[in-house]
C-alpha cells in the first residue's frame, strides 16, 4: 500500500470500491479473452483460486492445508511454459494497478461525500479557535505558513509515463461511470467501449521502459505533475483555505499568501549522478520557466473571454489608454519602416497578441470552479516541450520556429551536452540576468533576417484585415487591453526563452518580457481593485483570483530548482584551487585552518579562482555548476544542499564558491547577478553527521561573517536538511527515528542561541524503510519548536504520482499538510512526559543498532544472502532513473544507495530495513521491567506512539511465509539458517509490538488498510511465487531476455500491489 493509502485510510469506506474493481476486472478479463485465449484465462483464474484458498485458510489458521496449496500453487508455476509465467505476470499485473485506480477513485468519491472531512481546514480552524486560539492569531499563523514541497526524480517511480496516463484515462472514466443512473443507455454503452478501448491499449503496451530516462526527462515528468495536476489542485485548495479562514476569522486569505510552495531537485541533483550537469541543470531552469509561460498564456487568453466589461476605476482606464497609444505609436513605426525587414521585428517574430480576442481559447467556456471540480474528465494534456511536444494550434503556434528551427528541435538541442556535459562556451553579455548565449557573425546574423523575412511575408497585411483598426474600438473593453498586453508579453518571454534554449541570439527590451512574478502580478492586481471598486467582486473573485494566486504560488519557475552536491566534490574543487595558486593542498588543513581561510576570502572582494584555470573536469563541472547558479539567481533556483555535510567548512566551502562565481559572472555582465544568493543547506544524513549537527550548526553561526550574511541576505532563517534514508540504512529503522529526533531539538536549540530562526528540510523516502508514512502522523510528532510554521519536505518517486497525480488527491494532501503544520505550530506535540522516556529510548536505540549492525555489516554470510534471497541485483535492469545504483563500485551495503536496498526487501515482502533491530531493542527493555513505561511512552508521547505505528503498519504488510519461500528455493543451504533466524526476528518483533501497543492483531488501529492490504493478496502471493520461478529460471540463464522481461513485469507487479518500491 501507498502512503497516500495510509495517510488517509480511516476515510476509507468499502461501499462501491469492490464494485468499481470488479468492473474493471470484468473488462480485462474479456479483453485478455479476446486477446489470449480462453485456455490461457483458465489457467489464470485456477492460479487466482489456489492463491485466495491459501490465504483463506492462513486467515482462518489452517497454516498446515494452507501451506500445501502453496506448494501445488508453486509446483503447476514451473511447469509453465516462458510464454505462459510471461503472460501471467503481465496479467496480475495489470489486475493489481486496476485494483489501485479503483481504489483512488472510491477515495476521492468518499471524501467528495463528507461535508467536514477530518484535518480539512474547516475543521482543523474551528478546533483550534473552539479551543481558545484567538481568530487574530490563527489568521496571523496561516499567512505567514511558509512550507515547501520538494518533488525529486529519487527512481522510484516504477510505471512508465505512458501508462500512468493511461491509468489517469481510467480513473476519469469512473467518475463518469459513477454517474451511470443520470446517463441514458447509449451513454452507458459508449462508457463501457471507452473503458474496453484503454485497457486494451493498456494490454498492448510494453510495460517496461527500454531506456534509462535522461534528468531532462525526469525533470518534464515533473513538470507534467504541475500542469496535469497542481495547476488544477492550487488554486482550489487556497480557496478552501480562505472559505475556512473567513468563517472563524472574518477574513479571507490575502490574495498573495501562500502557505505551500513546490521545490524540485529533477535537474539539480548531482550527488552521485554525473548525468545531471551545470547545461542540464541550465536548460532545465528554463524549461521549467517556458511551461511557466505557457500557462500562463492559456489562463490570461480565458479571462480576456471573461472580462468584457467596460466599467473600471479611473488606474485601470489610464493603463488601457496608455496601452492604446503605445499599440499606435508602434503602428504608425511599423508602416513608416517597412517592418517585414527590420530587426526590431526579428526579435517580436510577430507575437504581438491583439487587444482583441480573435477566437475561443481552450476551457473559456468552463466556469473556473470546474478546473478541480471531482465531476470534470479531462484527459491529460501531453504540452511540455521535448520530443513528444505538438505547437499549439492558435495563432502564434506559426511563429514557433526560429531560423528554420521549431520547438521540438530547440528542445532536442538544450538536451545535448558538449563532451562531458560541460556547459559551452559563453559569448557577450545579455541584458537580462539569463544565462548568455554564444555571439553570432554579422554573416549569421544576415542569414537569420533573411529566413525569418521571408517566412513573414503577407503575414501583416493578412494580420490586418483581421483585427479592426485602433479609431474603430473606441468601446473595447478596458480589462481586454490590458490582459492583451499581458499576453504580448507573456508570448514574447516565452519566445526569449525558446532563443534562449537553443543559444540564439537574443537581445529583448527588458521592457517586453517578464523576469519576475511580481511584473505579472502588478497589473492582474489592479484588475482585480478595479472590479472590486466596481461592485463586481464576484467576477474578480473567480478566474482572475485563482490566475493570481497561481502566479503567487508558482511565480514564473513553476518550482525552484534545488541543487545538490556531496560536500567531497566541493573539498575537491577547492584544493585544486589553492594548490594552483601556490597555497597549499585545501584537503590536508585540518578544521580550524579551513576556516580561517574560507572566512578570510568571504571577508574579501576580490575573486579567488583565475580565470584561465586549468582543472581537472570533475572540478570544472562544479565550478561550472556554480557558475549556471550565478547566472540563474535565486529567481530560478532555490537551496544549494550539501549533502554527506560534516563540518562547518563544508558550508562555507559552498559560500566562498558562490561568492566567487557571482563575481565573474557579475564582472562579465558589467552589474550585479540576478536574483540573490543561493541559500546554503547543510544535509546530516548519517547516526555520526546527525548526532554532530547542533555542534556544526553551533560552530557556524559563531562566526561573525556568516551569522551577518544569514540575517542579511536570508533574512534571519537558517535551512538545515536531516536525511532518512541514509540514517536508517546505516543504524536501522528505531535507532534513525531516534537520532533525527535528538538531533532536530539540539538544531533548533543551536539556532535560538544565536537569534536564528531555523527552516528544517525533512529528506523523507516513500517507504518507511526511508522514513516515509502518513504525513499528517509525520509532522504531527516532530520535536516542540521544530516546526514553527516552516517547514520543507521532500516527496519522491511513486509518491509523486500517488499524492499529486490527480487534482482530487492533491487538494486533499495539500489541506492535510497545511493543517499538520498548523496544529504543530500552534499545539506542539508534546515532550517526553519524564527523562527516565529518554533514558528508556536510548537503551532501545542502542540495542536495537548493535542487533541491526551486527546483522547486516558484521555476519559475513549476510551480503550473500541478501544478493541470493532478493532481486537486488536485477533491479538495475528497471530503468527507473538517471543515476547509478551505488554511489561508488564497492559490492558492500555501505556503497549501496539506500532505495535499491529497501526496493529489493519490499518485493520479497520481508521489508527487513524497517524493522531489523526493533525487536531486540524493545525486548531488551522489556525484559528489564519497563514495559509499562512503554505503554505509557506509547499512550502519551507523539513521537513514540508514531515510531511505533509505523513499525506495526510495516509489519502488517510483510509475510513470513513468501519470505519464507524465497528463502527456500533461491538461498544456499548453508545460508538459510540466516534466513530463519531473520524470521523469528521477525515474529519477536510483532509480539513485542504489540505488547507495547496493546493491540491483539497488527495493524487493528487501522482496519481499512488491513481489509485493503488483504483484498491484493490473491493476485500478490501468486506475483511473488512467479517471481521466485522466474528468479530460479534465471539464475542458471542470465543471458535470456525474456525470462529477464518476465521478471522485471514481476516487479512492476508486486510494487503495485504494495504500492511501494523504494
Amino acid at each position: 500500500m501507498t502512503d497516500i493509502t495510509d495517510d488517509i485510510a480511516e476515510e476509507i469506506s468499502f461501499q462501491g470500491f469492490e464494485d468499481d474493481y470488479r468492473l474493471l476486472q470484468s473488462l480485462l478479463n474479456d479483453v485478455l479473452q479476446r486477446e489470449v485465449g480462453h485456455k490461457f484465462m483458465e489457467k489464470v483464474e485456477r492460479t487466482r483460486t489456489l492463491a485466495q484458498s491459501a490465504c483463506n485458510l492462513r486467515n482462518a489458521g489452517i497454516e498446515d492445508t494452507a501451506e500445501l496449496l502453496e506448494k501445488q500453487l508453486a509446483t503447476e508455476l514451473s511447469k509453465m511454459s516462458l510464454e505462459e509465467a510471461l503472460s501471467l505476470a503481465r496479467t496480475f499485473s495489470h489486475q493489481l494497478n486496476l485494483m489501485g485506480i479503483a481504489e483512488t477513485h472510491h477515495r476521492v468519491r468518499r471524501n467528495r461525500g463528507v461535508a467536514h472531512s477530518s484535518k480539512s481546514c474547516d475543521d482543523t480552524f474551528n478546533q483550534l479557535v473552539q479551543g481558545g486560539i484567538s481568530p487574530d492569531l490563527l489568521y496571523d499563523t496561516v499567512c505567514k505558513q511558509e512550507v515547501e514541497i520538494v518533488l525529486t526524480a529519487h527512481p522510484t517511480q516504477i510505471n512508465r509515463r505512458t501508462l500512468q496516463y493511461k491509468h489517469i484515462r481510467i480513473a476519469h472514466l469512473l467518475e463518469y461511470h459513477e454517474r451511470q443512473k443520470e446517463l441514458e443507455l447509449e451513454d452507458k454503452e459508449m462508457l463501457i467501449e471507452d473503458l474496453v478501448r484503454e485497457i486494451t491499449s493498456i494490454w498492448l503496451t510494453d510495460e517496461l521502459r527500454r531506456h534509462k530516462p535522461t534528468p531532462v526527462d525526469e525533470a518534464r515528468a515533473g513538470l507534467n505533475i504541475v500542469e496535469q495536476s497542481l495547476w488544477k489542485a492550487v488554486p482550489h485548495y487556497l480557496r478552501r483555505v480562505s472559505n475556512a479562514l473567513k468563517k472563524q476569522t472574518g477574513r479571507p486569505l490575502p490574495l498573495t499568501s501562500t502557505p505551500i510552495k513546490f521545490g524540485s531537485w529533477m535537474g539539480g541533483d548531482r550527488d552521485g549522478n554525473p548525468n545531471v550537469t551545470a547545461k542540464v541543470t541550465r536548460d532545465v531552469s528554463l524549461l521549467s520557466r517556458w511551461m511557466a509561460i505557457d500557462l500562463y498564456v492559456r489562463e490570461v487568453d480565458n479571462l480576456r473571454f471573461e472580462l468584457s466589461m467596460n466599467q473600471c476605476s479611473d488606474r485601470l482606464s489610464r493603463l488601457a489608454q496608455e496601452i492604446l497609444e503605445k499599440e499606435s505609436s508602434a503602428e504608425d513605426r511599423h508602416e513608416s519602416w517597412n517592418s517585414s525587414q527590420t530587426w526590431n521585428q526579428l526579435k517580436h517574430h510577430g507575437e504581438h497578441a491583439p487587444a482583441l480576442p480573435t477566437q475561443l481559447p481552450t476551457g473559456a467556456d468552463l466556469p473556473s470552479c470546474t478546473e478541480c471540480n471531482e465531476v470534470e474528465s479531462h484527459y491529460p494534456r501531453l504540452e511540455v516541450p521535448g520530443s513528444e511536444f505538438k505547437p499549439l494550434n492558435r495563432k502564434d503556434a506559426g511563429a514557433s520556429s526560429v531560423g528554420g528551427s521549431s520547438v521540438p528541435d530547440l528542445i532536442k538541442t538544450s538536451q545535448k551536452t558538449l563532451g562531458n556535459g560541460n556547459l559551452p562556451p559563453s559569448g557577450s553579455s545579455q541584458s537580462s540576468g539569463m544565462p548568455r548565449v554564444p555571439s553570432f557573425s554579422s554573416s549569421q546574423l544576415l542569414a537569420q533576417r533573411k529566413l525569418f523575412a521571408e517566412s513573414q511575408i503577407g503575414r501583416s497585411s493578412f494580420q490586418k484585415l483581421l483585427e479592426p483598426s485602433l479609431s474603430q474600438r473606441p468601446g473595447i473593453a478596458p480589462y481586454r487591453i490590458v490582459l492583451g498586453d499581458i499576453k504580448d508579453k507573456l508570448l514574447k518571454t516565452r519566445k526569449r526563452l525558446e532563443l534562449l534554449l537553443e543559444d540564439l541570439p537574443c537581445e529583448y527590451d527588458p521592457w517586453d518580457y517578464y523576469e519576475t512574478s511580481d511584473q505579472l502580478l502588478e497589473p492582474l492586481l489592479l484588475c482585480y481593485e478595479s472590479l472590486q471598486s466596481c461592485g463586481s467582486g464576484v467576477l474578480a473573485d473567480g478566474r482572475l483570483v485563482d490566475l493570481i494566486r497561481r502566479a503567487a504560488t508558482f511565480g514564473m519557475v513553476l518550482m525552484k530548482l534545488d541543487l545538490r552536491q556531496e560536500s567531497g566534490r566541493h573539498a575537491e574543487a577547492l584544493d585544486a584551487i589553492t594548490k594552483y595558486l601556490d597555497m597549499g593542498a585545501y584537503s590536508e588543513w585540518d578544521e580550524v585552518k579551513k576556516l580561517d581561510f574560507l572566512t578570510r576570502e568571504l571577508k574579501g572582494k576580490r575573486p579567488l579562482v583565475p580565470p584561465g584555470i586549468e582543472v581537472a573536469p570533475d572540478v570544472k563541472e562544479v565550478l561550472d555548476t556554480f557558475r549556471v547558479a550565478a547566472e540563474l539567481g535565486s529567481d530560478s533556483l532555490g537551496a544549494y544542499v550539501i549533502s554527506m555535510a560534516a563540518n562547518a567548512s563544508d558550508v562555507l566551502a559552498v559560500e566562498l564558491l558562490q561568492k566567487d562565481a557571482r563575481l565573474a559572472v557579475g564582472g562579465d555582465l558589467g552589474r550585479p547577478c540576478p536574483g540573490g544568493t543561493l541559500r546554503v543547506v547543510p544535509l546530516f544524513e548519517t547516526v555520526k553527521d546527525l548526532r554532530a549537527a547542533g555542534s556544526v550548526i553551533r560552530r557556524l553561526l559563531s562566526i561573525d561573517w556568516y551569522r551577518e550574511h544569514v540575517i542579511k541576505n536570508h533574512n534571519g532563517h537558517q535551512e538545515v536538511m536531516v536525511g532518512y534514508s541514509d540514517s536508517g540504512k546505516d543504524a536501522g529503522r528505531f535507532t534513525a527515528a531516534w537520532e533525527l529526533y535528538k538531533a532536530q531539538e539540539d538544531v533548533v536549540a543551536a539556532s535560538n542561541e544565536y537569534g536564528i530562526k531555523v527552516t528544517l528540510f525533512h529528506g523523507r523516502g516513500g517507504s518507511i524503510g526511508r522514513g516515509g508514512g502518513p504525513t499528517y502522523l509525520a509532522i504531527q510528532s516532530q520535536p516542540p519548536g521544530s516546526v514553527m510554521g516552516t517547514l520543507r519536505s521532500t516527496e519522491q518517486g511513486e509518491m509523486v504520482q500517488a499524492k499529486f497525480g490527480l487534482p482530487q488527491v492533491a487538494v486533499r494532501q495539500l489541506e492535510i499538510c497545511t493543517t499538520a503544520v498548523l496544529l504543530a505550530t500552534l499545539r506542539p506535540p508534546l515532550p517526553p512526559r519524564e527523562e527516565k522516556w529518554r533514558s528508556l529510548m536510548d537503551d532501545i536505540s542502542k540495542l536495537s543498532c548493535n542487533n541491526y549492525r551486527s546483522t547486516v555489516y558484521e555476519n559475513p554470510e549476510f551480503l550473500a544472502y541478501f544478493q541470493e534471497a532478493t532481486p537486488q541485483a536485477e533491479l538495475g535492469y528497471l530503468n527507473i532513473g538517471s543515476r547509478p545504483t551505488r554511489r561508488k563500485s564497492s559490492p558492500g551495503i555501505g556503497h549501496l544507495r539506500a532505495i535499491p536496498w529497501v526496493f529489493a526487501w519490499t518485493q520479497t515482502r520481508f521489508v527487513l530495513p524497517a524493522w531489523l533491530g526493533v525487536g531486540a531493542g524493545l525486548k531488551g527493555v522489556c525484559e528489564k521491567g519497563h514495559s509499562e513505561d512503554l505503554r505509557a511512552m506509547y499512550k502519551e508521547w507523539p513521537f513514540f506512539q508514531s515510531t511505533v505505528d509505523l513499525i506495526e503498519m510495516v509489519l502488517g504488510k510483510a509475510d513470513i511465509p513468501i519470505a519464507k519461500h524465497y528463502d527456500e528455493v533461491l538461498v544456499s543451504p548453508s545460508r538459510q539458517e540466516l534466513g530463519a533466524q531473520l524470521r523469528g526476528e521477525l515474529m519477536t518483533t510483532g509480539r513485542y509490538v504489540l505488547l507495547v501497543t496493546g493491540h491483539e492483531k497488527l495493524s487493528e488501529n487501522n482496519r481499512s488498510l488491513r481489509r485493503l492490504i488483504e483484498s491484493r493478496l490473491p493476485y500478490l502471493n501468486a506475483m511473488n511465487m512467479l517471481q521466485v520461478e522466474i528468479l530460479k529460471r534465471l539464475r542458471r540463464d542470465d543471458d535470456n531476455n525474456k525470462l529477464r522481461d518476465a521478471l522485471l513485469i514481476t516487479i512492476n507487479g508486486i510494487a503495485a500491489g504494495m504500492r511501494n518500491t523504494g
